[in-house]
């Protein structure tokens, strides 16, 4: 399996989010632009069928609706093998990475002593779509499975919100997380357009919740409003909140009041390369602290796993 360094992994990803932003266009929104099987919202797996997570989530969703794909299932050359099939010759992989951490004893040079290091790396390798794929068993391209129906949908998400025990008031015209006062507030549900608006709403100001000092303690140098840090805090609540919808089956509400963020998150890719891998990082652990508080979503991975990226 041919793997790529570390860095060329970093620009190629961050490259890839910084033209669709140059364009407006905000990379984590696009599955429900996409003809999905079925109108299904879904979340990228594996040849296991076990959901990707954090970056490779957003990478998938792309390479998902640039080419086409309506199927959710990714696999590589190799497992596609194992299960008597065949890659299409001529089909292009897409990238996805892997992080982990890499133990080592290295003796100080100045003391003699032994000391324990922690590296972490990442690398990156090529997976391909069901649909850029011969000869698979039947389970790997059946039709999706039904959609839940709205009342269903909406009876899911009240219970996964309610599960994670937010304080989460009603009123006014404006919907916004206080870190002070720790509460969620929201315009009552009925001015929402839909109730699928009101719950992608709900789910952004959700991970905003998570960073509370009681929770993640999730700091990411806030200093006033519009600075590197509150939009830094902006992406991972945008990018956590497409990942729970996906979970959810809801539709994310693209807010407008957001797009004057766009040019500040371009500035932040663009001095650092790995900012959107961080980002992606934190809305996956905000995702399963949400989901270890009770809410039961559709995903089967421990929630124990430090692996953000694969």
């Amino acid at each position: 399996m041919k793997t790529e360094t570390r860095q060329d992994v970093y620009e190629r990803v961050t490259n890839r989010i910084i033209a669709d932003l140059e364009q407006g266009m905000r990379p984590w929104m696009k599955p429900w632009n996409a003809e999905n099987a079925a109108g299904r919202v879904a979340s990228p797996l594996r040849a296991n069928g076990i959901p990707y997570r954090g970056i490779n989530i957003i990478m998938l969703w792309v390479e998902a609706v640039d080419k086409g794909y309506s199927a959710p299932i990714w696999m590589t050359f190799k497992q596609a093998q194992e299960v008597g099939a065949s890659v299409r010759k001529g089909e292009r992989g897409s990238l996805v990475v892997y992080a982990n951490t890499l133990h080592r004893t290295e003796i100080d040079e100045a003391s003699g002593e032994e000391l324990e290091r922690d590296i972490p790396y990442m690398k990156g390798y090529t997976v391909f779509n069901v649909k850029q794929i011969d000869g698979l068993p039947k389970h790997y391209t059946q039709p999706a499975a039904a959609v839940l129906d709205p009342v269903q949908r909406r009876e899911a998400a009240d219970g996964f919100f309610a599960s994670t025990g937010a304080d989460i008031r009603h009123g006014g015209g404006r919907a916004f997380y206080n870190q002070d006062d720790d509460r969620i507030q929201l315009p009552p549900f009925e001015t929402f357009k839909d109730a699928e608006s009101y719950y992608a709403t709900l789910a952004h100001e959700s991970i905003h919740w998570t960073k509370h000092r009681k929770r993640l303690d999730r700091d990411l140098g806030r200093k006033r409003w519009g600075d590197e840090g509150y939009a830094a805090e902006e992406l991972v609540a945008e990018i956590g909140a497409a990942f729970l919808c996906a979970d959810l089956r809801i539709t994310p509400e693209v807010r407008e009041d957001h797009a004057a963020y766009i040019g500040h998150w371009l500035q932040v890719l663009k001095d650092d390369k790995r900012a959107i891998f961080t980002a992606a990082a934190h809305a996956q652990r905000a995702i399963d602290f949400l989901r270890g508080l009770g809410g039961k979503v559709g995903r089967s991975e421990p929630l124990t796993s430090t692996n953000y990226c694969e």
